[in-house]
């Protein structure tokens, strides 16, 4: 009688949550082109079937993995956040480079966190995850008013500006350190309510 060793294909904890880690994984070390099914499952130490089981497919699994993106995003812009102290517009200034500094040091995922057609947008936890991230940006916009421009305008100026400025800034056409966030940010010109 031969045995067969199953060891290998047994996960002792959370197999989803162990998939998801090794996508960030897989997607910060070779970008979006080394995140595959058979990849993240080869890293977790699980079968090949795993995670088209547990997420219905790859897109299931990469909507996971933007929620976690979107997860540590928010976290780091609250880091630096409440850093800041009291200021208003150190606050925002604040929020803005854990933004920059989020998208710089994970460039595959922040890419892919606003590509929307490549996930299931309509999942409640990746929902949840973008509101929250938006939310931190929205409450750091309250304090401000510009011209008469409605409270969502304002949040929708300084959101188009923080990621086009990290866009540039990732694909090299800023400077950063030649021309700082704070700036740019200050051309607005934002006067306290």
């Amino acid at each position: 009688m031969v045995k067969i060793n199953t060891q290998k294909n047994r996960h002792h904890g959370d197999l989803k949550k162990a998939l998801v880690d090794a996508g960030v994984k897989l997607l910060h070390q070779g970008g979006s082109s080394a995140l595959t099914l058979r990849g993240c499952a080869t890293s977790a130490g699980v079968s090949h079937a795993a995670p088209a089981y547990h997420f219905d497919g790859f897109k299931g699994l990469l909507t996971a993995i933007v929620t976690q993106g979107f997860k540590d995003f928010t976290q780091e812009m609250i880091r630096q956040r409440d850093a800041a102290g009291k200021d208003p517009l150190a606050r925002l200034i604040a929020i803005g480079d854990g933004y920059l500094m989020f998208a710089k040091s994970n460039e595959a995922m922040a890419a892919l966190m606003f590509m929307k057609n490549k996930i299931l947008s309509d999942d409640p936890e990746y929902q949840a995850a973008s509101a929250a991230s938006y939310k931190v940006l929205a409450e750091a916009c309250v304090p401000f008013k510009s011209n008469g421009f409605s409270q969502k305008s304002i949040e929708v100026l300084i959101w188009s500006l923080i990621q086009g400025y990290s866009n540039l800034s990732r694909s090299g056409q800023v400077d950063v350190l030649e021309t700082p966030f704070a700036n740019i940010l200050q051309l607005l010109n934002l006067n306290e309510q």
